[in-house]
């Protein structure tokens, strides 16, 4: 019987990792709290929420798979926007997990049939990755200066 290859395995539990952590840091969180700047120009939870499952769009397309949202009615959370400057079409914080939540069910099921990636891919799906880990970082501080305790113990 034939193995996943190692790269695969890796990806699926960084997928996994970053799921929950995410998950845990906007748990419990407000629409409104949600939508708070701090210093009025530090990037909010909704735009980073939003910014993470817009480049998991990518990721997904790297494997094959379609989009969950229109990149255009959704460009608002793309890289290089001035999150401050589009807050009026944010969606509801709730809508956006679940969005998460579907991309995650996405990506899941992909990883689990793939038996290897393109190697032109690796590169880039390394990129994503640590994008994820950069964006959930974000999370959880931004959850502490909500003044909510930290969710990562």
């Amino acid at each position: 019987m034939e193995t996943k290859s190692n790269e695969i395995e890796l990806v699926k539990n960084h997928i996994f990792s970053s799921f929950k952590i995410v998950s845990l840091n906007t748990e419990g969180i407000t629409n409104e709290e949600s939508m708070i700047f701090p210093n009025d120009e530090a990037n909010c939870m909704n735009w980073i929420l939003g910014h993470l499952i817009y480049i998991r769009n990518s990721l997904l397309n790297i494997l094959g798979e379609e989009s969950i949202w229109d990149s255009e009615k959704f460009s608002c959370y793309n890289r290089g926007e001035i999150a401050w400057d589009r807050k009026a079409e944010f969606i509801n914080f709730e809508e956006l997990k679940s969005y998460l939540q579907q991309s995650q069910d996405k990506l899941e099921e992909k990883l689990n049939i793939l038996e290897s990636f393109k190697e032109e891919n690796v590169k880039d799906i390394s990129t994503l990755c640590l994008h994820e880990i950069y964006h959930g970082g974000q999370l959880g501080y931004l959850r502490r200066i909500l003044g909510r305790p930290g969710a990562i113990r």
